[in-house]
């Protein structure tokens, strides 16, 4: 786990992989489509609220997020903490074709106008945008979708749901027939993309992540029914953003990026609002090799910026970056995906 002066996670082997990517050993994997949803509530106040919030107002200090804490016994970004997503169903790509189109069972932006913001072909942002949703369905209980275009579920909590959301996560059950058995809507215009990240190209396991915002649906209440979360909690992001810094709490740089970008929004409308402006460029870390020293950043986002020593025993700290001798997930994502 990590060690450095703040909660940023790093793994012991990226300087290992960083300098045989350096030097031609290393051949990046492709990076698999992935999707994050940020969900928002308005007025509790954060200080940790622990799960099952609905969207009852009050409070009017800004929104909470939702997120999740990651099983500190995974090998992998054990006690970090993320947000509800996952990798993308090829099969959605496939809802609307033969036969099978969307027609009403899809409301707000159309493929196309996903396609044009997300700057991908339309089978791709589809399934983009069913990966948002079903994962916070699978990772929250959370479902944005309703009878109609204009309504949504407002209780997910029964045992048919339950068994029904447990089958989507063993992908036993697609999502489009999940609509479709049910009669529903999925909603796209209950999401506001605000982000992309793509795990750096030394990694192992790569994700190119879309991250969303989405208001909790009036009645709905999330749950703890991920499997690789041992804790949820809704919190105010200036509050789990000081945890951050603290080094109280273990976070990747996308997920504490949102956090301090959501910070300055009023309310859940502000953000998603906000949403429509937000540039939708990807952002890939760059490394490199400095004598025996890795300088590991992102760019746009200066405050991750790590320079590790690959000398054993060394620890040498440069002025304004941080030191990190060891430590997720898919260190360009920072969803509970793995």
């Amino acid at each position: 786990m990590s060690s450095s002066t703040n909660g940023q996670w790093y793994p012991p082997e990226w300087p290992e992989r960083i300098r045989a990517l350096a030097t031609g050993e290393l051949t990046p994997v492709t990076p698999r489509l992935a999707a994050t949803v940020v969900l928002l509530r308005d007025g509790h106040g954060g200080s940790g609220t622990a799960d099952g919030g609905s969207d009852t107002a009050g409070g009017g200090q800004g929104p909470d997020v939702h997120m999740l804490r990651r099983r500190t016994s995974m090998p992998f970004a054990g006690g970090a903490y993320a947000y509800p997503g996952g990798g993308v169903d090829p099969r959605d790509e496939h809802w609307g074709t033969a036969g099978r189109r969307p027609g009403d069972g899809w409301a707000g932006p159309s493929r196309t106008e996903w396609a044009e913001r997300f700057r991908t072909d339309k089978a791709t942002a589809q399934a983009i945008v069913c990966a948002a949703v079903r994962e916070t369905f699978e990772e929250a209980g959370v479902l944005l979708a309703g009878p109609d275009p204009s309504s949504v579920v407002d209780d997910t909590t029964g045992e048919d749901w339950e068994r029904d959301r447990a089958a989507l996560a063993a992908h036993e059950l697609s999502f489009a027939d999940f609509l479709e058995r049910r009669g529903l809507v999925l909603r796209s215009d209950l999401l506001g993309g605000w982000a992309r990240w793509i795990t750096p190209e030394f990694e192992a396991r790569r994700y190119d992540t879309w991250f969303f915002v989405a208001a909790l649906p009036g009645g709905q209440r999330t749950r703890n029914v991920s499997t690789e979360a041992d804790r949820t909690v809704w919190i105010r992001p200036a509050e789990a953003a000081a945890g951050y810094d603290s080094g109280e709490l273990l976070m990747m740089p996308p997920t504490i990026a949102m956090l301090r970008q959501l910070a300055p929004y009023r309310t859940a409308a502000e953000a998603l609002r906000a949403s429509a402006q937000r540039d939708l460029s990807p952002v890939l870390a760059k490394a490199r090799l400095e004598g025996e020293q890795v300088v590991l950043s992102w760019p746009g986002h200066d405050e991750f910026t790590k320079r590790v020593d690959t000398v054993i025993g060394s620890s040498r700290t440069p002025s304004g970056t941080d030191s990190t001798t060891s430590t997720d997930s898919t260190a360009g994502n920072g969803s509970t995906t793995a």
